[in-house]
């Protein structure tokens, strides 16, 4: 207990940073950017409670968003994302249910898995992220496309997370 919560707050402070000083200056013509500080809410263990998950979704959108100079964007998206998470959870759970003590990680659940749980949880947040920012279906066309550009190079920064992280056969996340 006292080892996921020092590992889930050591996560939370590196995507934190990672994001900050890494990943927001990749941008390609304006319009791709990489978000993986989202890779904390879809990777807290199965059994956190709710509210833990909405509150730290809070505080680490927030960070971002004073950080960013985007007031709600990153919070907003983040926590529709947290509040989201148990259904779509659902939606893939194994017929006797997720293990406990487990986290959604590749290595635990496999690959097909993993890649539908995370394309699923990346579209539904960078889908509102994006439609936010723009604030209108002005131009639906160019938002969709941030959103599937950006949305696979945050999955392709997942992937390589998972992989370099993550060992085959741990236990634990």
């Amino acid at each position: 207990m006292i080892s996921d919560l020092i590992s889930n707050t050591l996560r939370f402070a590196i995507l934190l940073a990672l994001q900050l000083f890494v990943f927001n200056n990749i941008q390609f013509s304006g319009y791709v950017n990489p978000m993986v500080y989202i890779l904390f809410v879809m990777m807290l263990p199965f059994e956190t409670p709710v509210w833990l998950i909405l509150f730290s979704s809070f505080l680490l959108g927030t960070l971002l968003d004073i950080f960013c100079d985007t007031p709600g964007l990153h919070g907003t998206s983040i926590v529709l994302l947290a509040f989201l998470r148990k259904f779509v959870l659902n939606l893939f759970s194994p017929r006797d249910g997720y293990e406990s003590n487990t986290s959604p990680t590749l290595y635990q659940l496999g690959f097909g898995w993993y890649i539908w749980y995370a394309s699923i949880m990346v579209l539904i947040h960078h889908l509102s992220f994006f439609m936010l920012e723009a604030h209108r279906f002005a131009e639906l066309h160019k938002t969709l496309f941030r959103t599937l550009a950006s949305g696979l190079l945050t999955l392709v920064f997942a992937l390589l997370y998972q992989y370099m992280i993550y060992r085959p056969g741990s236990a634990k996340s």
